[in-house]
């Protein structure tokens, strides 16, 4: 039950990390070798510190962003010759972003969702992330802002 627990602290970090652009604790969620792909959702694939660097260019001109993780699975000790150090989970995700201009209203929202792969290893430091990889299935691009009678 402990180790279920600090696996859904880490996934929670994880999303408060990329919600809130905390891209230092980002980088500190991975395991030395962790890598993570976003390709599904326009993204890149890389370790953690290169995604890091593009999620920090790609989210800048989102002022106001969520990264909300739910409907966690956790499964322990699916990868080969496990010894119980391992664990997989999989949930589902939804970033709603506000864009803002300089000096300007705000721009309509944009919003997309999709599933996240997670693969953990329990290191010496605690659980860390092995591997994240973003399965976008749909984007609701802004809107046109509709005028307030």
């Amino acid at each position: 039950m402990m180790d279920r627990l600090a696996v859904d602290d880490l996934v929670t970090e994880y999303a408060v990390a990329v919600g809130d652009g905390d891209w230092t604790a980002y980088e500190g969620l991975f395991t030395a070798d962790g890598r993570a792909d976003y390709r599904a959702a326009g993204g890149i694939e890389g370790d953690a510190g290169q995604v890091a660097g593009w999620l920090a260019e790609s989210t800048a001109p989102f002022a106001v962003r969520q990264h909300l993780i739910v409907n966690r699975r956790v499964r322990f000790g699916l990868l080969d010759h496990d010894t119980g150090d391992t664990a997989r989970v999989r949930a589902d995700y939804l970033t709603p972003t506000r864009l803002t201009d300089a000096g300007a209203p705000a721009a309509p929202d944009l919003m997309c969702g999709g599933r996240y792969d997670f693969a953990l290893l329990r290191t010496p430091q605690g659980w860390r992330l092995r591997e994240a990889v973003a399965h976008e299935k749909w984007r609701r691009p802004p809107a046109a802002e509709v005028p307030v009678p």
